[in-house]
């Protein structure tokens, strides 16, 4: 059994000045006094991994930078879904008596740390090094060749899925950190710049510098105690072009499994924090999981299922496509957000009914790992 002992997160956006190793670390210390811990009880170390500072040691790195000599310490490399597998080994660690308290922290300046090109260039590299990355597809072209293929499938119009970017924006407008708070609507989804047929700028997500932190351990807090209940891991394929079936994905698989292991039922979950790096991610998603029907997610959004007080909230602080991307801390915004949605302690976005279960799931790659997650309010 594993804990969830605190939170921190750092502002999402363009942060001028700001180096990886000072996001972590604000992060880390803001996880570290929401657990009421110090340094020194921390004695497991987990790290994403950074694009913008690939160190081939990042856990030692920024233990040494923190003041931390942890007795386990460990980085992770797998894509969007990285930020799920740490909580995952985390909890599994600490259920094995490895470490008792385990801080888990992530970080980039991607957005002020390197350029444009360059990030392009170093996320095209998912793709298959013979068959797809010398025809220069870039990650928007392989969701867009996903989003075709699913229009096309279900007769879906580009306007359902502009529905997914409004509401994850109306999230957003609610949440002081968030890199976006303008409010948009469908047409204004609609008119954004073409990236690739048929997805806009406003159906991809943004760039952003932020980082994110947590605490796993054995204690039960005496507060709010949220328990990481279960986890499950699934990998179908890594590149597109080999994919198995390009709608149905691990999603599936990977939650199924969780929500058995957690002796649960789908119906059971109350809110839902899903990775959302395109609208079509997104859609695909909810509708693999099974939270709504093939096809049909466009209009779930759009007559309030997934609101805020809707019939299942999903990512209230705006998601990847409002809250903003900085790589392993992106995903790892939606945990913030539910812990702090089932802790009653969102503010202005605290939702009418405090949550007890909540599913996890993060992607990585082109829809090819995935990683779901039970969240328990015990207390």
């Amino acid at each position: 059994m594993s804990w969830l002992l605190g939170v921190g997160q750092t502002r999402f956006g363009k942060l001028e000045g700001q180096e990886t190793l000072d996001l972590m670390s604000s992060a880390a210390e803001q996880a570290l006094q929401d657990a009421h811990l110090e340094r020194s009880d921390i004695d497991g170390l987990i790290c994403g991994y950074s694009t913008v500072l690939p160190h081939l040691m990042l856990s030692t790195l920024f233990a040494e930078h923190f003041g931390l000599s942890p007795q386990y310490a460990h980085s992770v490399q797998l894509g969007g879904a990285t930020g799920f597998a740490m909580l995952m080994l985390a909890h599994a660690l600490v259920e094995a008596g490895v470490a008792k308290r385990i801080l888990v922290v992530a970080g980039e300046t991607r957005a002020t740390g390197q350029s444009s090109d360059s990030a392009i260039q170093t996320l095209a590299q998912v793709g298959h090094k013979d068959y797809e990355v010398p025809l220069g597809a870039t990650v928007p072209a392989y969701y867009a060749l996903a989003a075709s293929r699913y229009m096309h499938d279900f007769g879906i119009p580009e306007a359902e899925l502009a529905e997914i970017a409004v509401l994850m924006r109306r999230n957003a407008v609610l949440h002081p950190d968030a890199h976006f708070r303008d409010p948009i609507s469908i047409d204004h989804v609609m008119a954004s710049l073409p990236i690739a047929t048929p997805l806009k700028l406003l159906d991809c997500c943004p760039i952003s510098d932020g980082g994110v932190a947590f605490v796993v351990g054995w204690e039960k807090p005496a507060d709010v105690a949220l328990r990481i209940r279960s986890a499950a891991q699934a990998h179908t394929h890594q590149h597109i072009s080999a994919a198995p079936d390009l709608i149905a994905s691990g999603a599936g698989i990977s939650s199924a499994t969780a929500l058995r292991d957690a002796g649960i039922d789908l119906g059971d979950v109350e809110y839902a924090a899903i990775y959302d790096s395109f609208t079509i991610t997104l859609a695909m998603l909810l509708e693999e999981i099974g939270f709504c029907e093939r096809g049909m997610a466009g209009r779930y959004v759009r007559d309030g299922y997934f609101d805020p007080n809707g019939s299942i909230p999903l990512n209230t602080h705006g998601g990847l496509l409002s809250f903003g991307h900085c790589g392993v801390a992106g995903a790892l915004a939606h945990l913030v957000e539910t812990a702090r949605q089932m802790g009653g302690r969102a503010g202005t976005r605290q939702i009418a009914k405090l949550p007890k279960l909540a599913l996890l799931h993060g992607d990585g790659g082109i829809l090819s790992s995935h990683v779901s997650l039970v969240l328990e309010r015990t207390s």
